[in-house]
Order: C-alpha cells, then structure tokens, then sequence
C-alpha cells in the first residue's frame, strides 16, 4: 500500500474519532493497525501519530480500570 494511501486512511480514521465518539474504541483499533502497517514497511512514524497513540492507549486504559 502506498505511503500516500496510508496517511489518508490515518486522516479518515482521525476525523471519524471526532465525528463518532462512541465507537472511538474500534476507530483506535483501526488506527493501531495502520500503524502497524507503517512500522511494516519500515518507515518512520510521524511524532505526532505517536503521541496519539501513546494518549489513546492511556485513555483507555484509564476508562477500562473504572469498570
């Protein structure tokens, strides 16, 4: 898949967390799994994508320790 192709299914998947709150969790799953494929073709993260990844799993894990 072209790198290209990559960052614009990022966007979407971003922009869908926004528009769609409740279904964030599956959204971060996706999201993961892009950046998996990233890491797959070995190239670098972009930082920013990082952060948000790193803010995602401690979201939820903050909100999966409540219940």
């Amino acid at each position: 898949m072209a790198l290209e192709e990559l960052k614009a299914q990022i966007g979407f998947l971003i922009q869908q967390m926004v528009d769609q709150p409740e279904d964030a969790h599956e959204v971060q799953e996706r999201l993961r799994e892009k950046l998996n494929e990233f890491r797959a073709m070995g190239m670098p993260l972009p930082d920013d994508l990082v952060e948000l990844e790193k803010k995602l799993d401690a979201g939820f894990d903050t909100a999966g320790s409540k219940t």
